[in-house]
């Protein structure tokens, strides 16, 4: 049985207070994370213009959530490559990507909690970053699949892909940096794809 809940309205006010028109209170920053955690969807609106501002607080709760001690998951050579995709000709496809991956991660989330126990049972770290590095390359293969369906996508990722031990002969790059390659082929493609004024 599938639920046609709408989601739930939140006001913020020109003093920056939200206010929760389900309950009928003000709430926090704090409180609308915790209502993420729990799965519970809502909109956010200024109470001024009515302009939906949800993108904007959902940012603000993840620089909270970031500026606590020992909590920060965005590593800094992420957040440095994501502002350089700003502007970019790469942008249109970051969301997605982004989206895809964090889809998958939620949907293995278990099994990765038992990979990550059981490595760190064994005193080794080195089994569990290979499981996310597995993951990180099956996750490309996919989304480049998906991409494939698209032309003219199709042909500048499936052809640059390598068979799996060609890519494991004679120290070749590590998947990560495969996928950069893949990444900046497609990049080069989506720039002859501009129209040159």
């Amino acid at each position: 049985m599938t639920s046609d809940k709408q989601p739930i309205t939140i006001k913020k006010y020109a003093n920056r207070r939200l206010y929760n028109t389900g309950t009928s209170a003000y709430v926090t920053l704090e409180d609308l994370a915790e209502m993420v955690k729990k799965g519970e969807d809502f909109v956010v609106y200024d109470a001024k213009t009515g302009e939906e501002i949800t993108r904007s607080v959902l940012t603000q709760i993840i620089f909270e959530q970031e500026g606590k001690n020992g909590q920060a998951l965005l590593p800094i050579t992420f957040l440095r490559q994501l502002i350089r995709f700003y502007g970019d000709s790469m942008q249109m496809l970051v969301p997605s990507y982004l989206e895809f991956t964090i889809d998958k991660l939620t949907n293995d989330q278990q099994k990765f909690r038992e990979q990550f126990a059981s490595a760190f049972g064994a005193g080794s770290t080195r089994q569990m970053f290979g499981t996310l590095e597995e993951q990180a390359r099956k996750n490309m293969a996919i989304f480049s699949q998906a991409l494939s369906m698209f032309s003219p996508f199709g042909s500048a990722l499936t052809n640059t892909e390598k068979p799996p031990e060609a890519q494991s002969e004679n120290g070749a790059k590590s998947d990560i940096d495969e996928m950069k390659r893949q990444l900046d082929e497609l990049q080069k493609r989506l720039e002859g794809l501009t129209p040159k004024e």
